[in-house]
């Protein structure tokens, strides 16, 4: 068993349902934490064949997130979470979501979500 993070993934979408929010783009910071079987044979051979490939689903999340809107973080949150329980080599996965300055007087406000298989 492997445990991958993605920490700190800098992207902006639309988030949010007040005016401001669905007229303008903001940043959101992504962590991601996938458990994941490593085939001991890859681990030998030092190839990537039947490996989980976490540049392909961070592209994958990048996608997602640039290309929607979301009203609520929860429900961007969860969205990212079932992407990458899709590949049948996760075990477990956490996703968590900052929204920076969403609140006055708080650097920012998360959302995590964790699924299990």
């Amino acid at each position: 068993m492997a445990l991958i993070r993605v920490k700190n993934l800098l992207l902006r979408t639309y988030i949010g349902f007040n005016p401001e929010e669905l007229a303008n783009m903001q940043d959101v910071v992504i962590n991601i934490e996938i458990e994941a079987d490593i085939p001991e044979e890859a681990l030998l051979a030092d190839e990537p064949v039947g490996i989980y490939n976490y540049k392909t689903i961070t592209k994958q999340i990048i996608h997602l997130v640039q290309n929607n809107r979301f009203k609520l973080l929860e429900v961007l949150t969860k969205n990212i979470l079932d992407l990458i329980m899709t590949d049948k080599l996760v075990c477990r996965a956490r996703v968590e979501v900052d929204k920076p300055h969403a609140l006055r007087f708080a650097e920012s406000v998360s959302f995590e979500m964790e699924g299990r298989r």
